[in-house]
């Protein structure tokens, strides 16, 4: 994908943090988007910014956990836009505490939002893009889900595991056929997901290498970016890049060094 220019995209989770980001980085661009969230308020504040930057935005309540409506913001979609060339999922949860105070329910509901929130988009709109023969899929997933850094969040870890190896999968599918496949991992972005954020258990001071943080502005042009290039897994530092690469050369070593890092910084 060479431009963005007059491209149709549909974010969900677009209601703020990377999401709302990624949707105004679109717009400068001079694509239209759908903002979607499951807080209709703020999809409708994101897509007043979208028309604000010169573009065309349209405000979708969305709960990725329901099929129905994930099936009716497609409709709503091409319904006003006609087409869909961008489809970003982007919904995230997630619940910390040491391994065993994290209760089953827990790990159902976010492997329910982070993992098949992310099914339920791929379904409902990869039909579209198959059928033009083009555009671009984008998943949310995280570092945490590409190497360890720390314990009191394994639903989430595994859930981010999950939909980068899917994404992965989905790449080999998708290029043959003209279709994009992006997966986000971003570290250290100034977002509001401490909202959707349970804590179970005593405290959890885990410690691990820091990555420089970015803001969510930052981060949506860095989406944007990986877009146009066609970058398979888009970091939001250079430094996660770095401990990707510490990790793929030797696991164990990078495991020793990181609970070496968390033994230092409880001492």
């Amino acid at each position: 994908m060479e431009s963005v220019e007059g491209r149709v995209a549909v974010i969900t989770g677009a209601g703020s943090g990377i999401g709302r980001a990624t949707a105004l980085s679109l717009a400068r661009r001079g694509a239209r988007v759908t903002v979607s969230d499951i807080n209709l308020e703020r999809a409708h504040a994101v897509a007043e910014e979208v028309d604000a930057a010169g573009s065309r935005g349209l405000a979708v309540h969305c709960d990725v956990t329901d099929s129905g409506e994930v099936d009716a913001l497609r409709a709503v979609t091409l319904d006003a836009f006609g087409r869909v060339d961008i489809v970003m999922s982007n919904v995230g949860i997630l619940v910390k505490g040491l391994p065993l105070d994290i209760p089953l329910e827990a790990w159902e509901q976010v492997l329910d939002v982070n993992v098949l929130g992310m099914v339920r988009v791929i379904n409902a709109f990869l039909p579209s893009l198959l059928a033009q023969g083009s555009g671009h899929l984008v998943t949310t997933g995280s570092t945490a889900g590409l190497f360890p850094y720390a314990y009191d969040r394994l639903p989430y870890a595994a859930a981010k595991g999950a939909v980068i190896a899917m994404t992965e999968a989905l790449a080999l599918y998708l290029h043959p056929l003209g279709i994009g496949v992006s997966c986000v991992c971003p570290a250290g972005v100034s977002t509001n997901i401490a909202e959707q954020t349970r804590r179970y258990g005593p405290p959890t001071p885990t410690r691990a290498r820091q990555i420089p943080l970015v803001t969510a502005e930052e981060m949506g042009d860095i989406v944007v970016e990986g877009i146009l290039a066609g970058e398979l897994l888009i970091m939001s530092h250079p430094v996660a890049r770095e401990l990707l690469r510490e990790h793929d050369a030797d696991r164990r070593a990078f495991l020793e060094h990181q609970v070496e890092v968390q033994r230092e910084s409880t001492s």
